[in-house]
């Protein structure tokens, strides 16, 4: 992302998430009622713009290829859901997002009236994200803000700072944040998360099998956040298991659209897209 500025791929990812909730998605079962509210104003200005274009002209080809991105979006955040919520009523009682952008799970997942959550991104993009939340109240028991610049500060002691407890199990989410990443940086992360996580932690983990090329690739580079890093599903499952993380589930858009519905292009970047269940030994 660029310096002094939120993160422009997570305000693409919420504006499809409310496109998503206003309708315009396939899937069954998602609602994200918040997503809505911390978009900026020029960015609701474009969802209404989208909204309008897919009700006067559905069979436009950009209302379509808006239409199949809100199912990805909505198919990976209920891929995502799923685990979390499965964890929760386990008992555990801390969640930790890595890279949060504009993540809406906080306000949204009555799930965690008992939780305890911590967002971890960087202090532009939270800084946007506070701004937009105004009043809003969570349905988490708890949510801490915490602001890691990942270029000069250590995960482990910003997380201490904010009241982790590393003796207790801990849910992670890393969504949308792994194909952004070095190989290397992706380690050293895995490397913390196993340090902080107590035997029974669980990590969710979004990743990519390739990198996003040709008019993708061009896109994200132009936003300032090109993919760096893929991994296929075995790769992925060595890393975790060097982390003491074992993959329980691994899961991709085709086992999404089964469960959920939706139409995601076979075409498009979205089917690279895995989530990855691993829990700490």
């Amino acid at each position: 992302m660029r310096k002094g500025t939120a993160s422009r791929t997570a305000k693409w990812v919420t504006y499809m998430r409310a496109l998503a909730n206003e309708g315009h998605t396939g899937v069954r079962g998602f609602a994200d009622p918040v997503a809505k509210s911390l978009l900026d104003e020029s960015w609701r200005t474009r969802l209404e713009r989208t909204r309008h274009r897919i009700e006067t002209r559905p069979e436009n080809r950009l209302s379509k290829l808006s239409r199949s991105a809100a199912d990805l979006m909505a198919l990976r955040t209920l891929a995502i859901d799923g685990p979390v919520n499965a964890e929760l009523s386990k008992g555990t009682r801390q969640l930790v997002i890595l890279g949060a952008g504009l993540d809406a799970r906080a306000w949204r997942l009555t799930a965690l009236k008992d939780a305890r959550v911590f967002e971890v991104d960087h202090p532009d993009t939270q800084a946007a994200k506070r701004a937009n939340l105004a009043d809003l109240a969570p349905t988490a028991k708890q949510v801490d803000f915490v602001a890691v610049d990942f270029e000069s500060d250590r995960l482990d002691v910003a997380l201490s700072s904010a009241g982790h407890d590393p003796r207790q199990p801990t849910l992670w989410v890393w969504e949308g944040v792994v194909m952004y990443l070095t190989t290397p940086a992706v380690r050293a992360t895995l490397n913390i998360v196993s340090n902080l996580s107590a035997p029974g932690s669980v990590l969710v983990v979004n990743y990519h099998t390739q990198l996003h090329r040709g008019l993708v690739g061009l896109f994200l580079r132009f936003l300032g956040e090109p993919n760096r890093s893929a991994f296929t599903a075995e790769q992925l499952s060595a890393e975790l298991a060097h982390a003491h993380f074992t993959v329980e589930n691994d899961t991709g858009v085709a086992d999404w659209q089964a469960a959920h519905g939706g139409t995601v292009a076979p075409y498009g970047a979205g089917r690279f897209a895995r989530i990855a269940v691993g829990r700490r030994r």
